[in-house]
């Protein structure tokens, strides 16, 4: 398995907008869910720093990640476009498996 885990710190006054956008009920988790690979989308807020979010999708492996991302390319271009006017700053934090 694959967990892809970002770090977001969202524009102030783009909180909510911030948050539709990247619940798994929003434009990326409808991205997302197009591919049978993809599993879930958990999006968390900072208790203590309420601009910042982490967000942890993940996938069956990172090969088919990858693959999705070069499938859906144009797509994903759009959405990070669409979301960048949101935040103030995006960081991959890194790709993580699960240890049994």
């Amino acid at each position: 398995m694959l967990v892809v885990v970002w770090e977001y710190l969202a524009k102030p006054e783009r909180v909510e907008e911030f948050e539709s956008f990247y619940r798994l009920d929003g434009p990326w988790g409808e991205l997302f869910r197009g591919s049978p690979a993809f599993i879930s989308t958990t999006l968390m807020k900072d208790l203590r720093q309420p601009i910042r979010f982490m967000v942890a999708d993940r996938w069956t492996s990172e090969t088919v990640y990858e693959e999705f991302k070069r499938e859906r390319a144009a797509t994903w271009r759009a959405l990070s476009e669409r979301g960048r006017r949101l935040y103030d700053r995006e960081t991959e934090v890194g790709r993580f498996d699960f240890l049994d």
